[in-house]
């Protein structure tokens, strides 16, 4: 199926606008709390967001996306069972979402040739530019990963620093990727992004501050 410009293009900046709206509700929750949140609309975006922006890479022969999206997807899913969300999900809902990524990564298997041809070839990218794209995913899928253990150690989901480090190490890497390979989605949807991280690192500092001297008053006190 092949699809115009102009709507794979629609398509990833909806993906985009997913990915901007969970940061924007976490970030305004936090500031409202004090201290940085892992709010159940953030997941429930990145599911959303996920979703689209394999269909848009897949649409744009970039590997590079693709690649960033097939592990993060899942981690997306485990947070909204920890946030309880997942047991209320309409069962044939449940089985798409379950199963879509696991669908493309058999239709690549069986199309290896085609793989090969055209997403590591596509629109003849440089490989060292493929490989600074996929890094700058990676890093940016990481950051995830990093949650996902952080948070499975503690039994709940969270969203610590090094997350936000590694989301403006990754964000960064993007950018620059998006900025060489003229995508403008890449570019605007990452740069949204990059004053939350950072305003999510102040926030986080300043709520384990005020925690450490609470902590020492209390102690003082006693």
């Amino acid at each position: 199926m092949q699809l115009s410009a102009l709507m794979i293009t629609a398509i990833g900046l909806l993906a985009q606008g997913c990915f901007s709206a969970r940061i924007l509700v976490q970030w305004i929750i936090s500031e409202k709390s004090g201290k940085v949140e892992s709010p159940v609309l953030y997941w429930v975006f990145s599911i959303i967001g996920s979703w689209l922006f394999l269909v848009y890479g897949w649409f744009r022969n970039d590997f590079a996306i693709i690649f960033g999206q097939f592990i993060s997807y899942y981690i997306y899913l485990w947070n909204l069972h920890k946030k309880g969300v997942w047991k209320g999900v309409n069962p044939l809902l449940k089985i798409v979402l379950l199963f879509t990524p696991v669908l493309a990564a058999i239709f690549l298997i069986h199309n290896v040739h085609d793989f090969v041809e055209h997403f590591l070839q596509a629109d003849n990218i440089p490989v060292w530019l493929l490989v600074y794209g996929s890094l700058g995913q990676l890093v940016f899928t990481l950051r995830f990963v990093y949650q996902l253990f952080y948070s499975a150690r503690r039994g709940e989901s969270l969203l610590p620093s090094g997350f936000w480090i590694l989301s403006l190490v990754g964000c960064g890497m993007i950018i620059s990727y998006g900025i060489i390979r003229a995508d403008v989605v890449l570019v605007l949807g990452q740069s949204v992004g990059f004053i939350a991280y950072s305003r999510n690192l102040v926030i986080g500092a300043r709520h384990r501050k005020q925690h450490l001297e609470q902590q020492n008053s209390a102690a003082d006190e006693a």
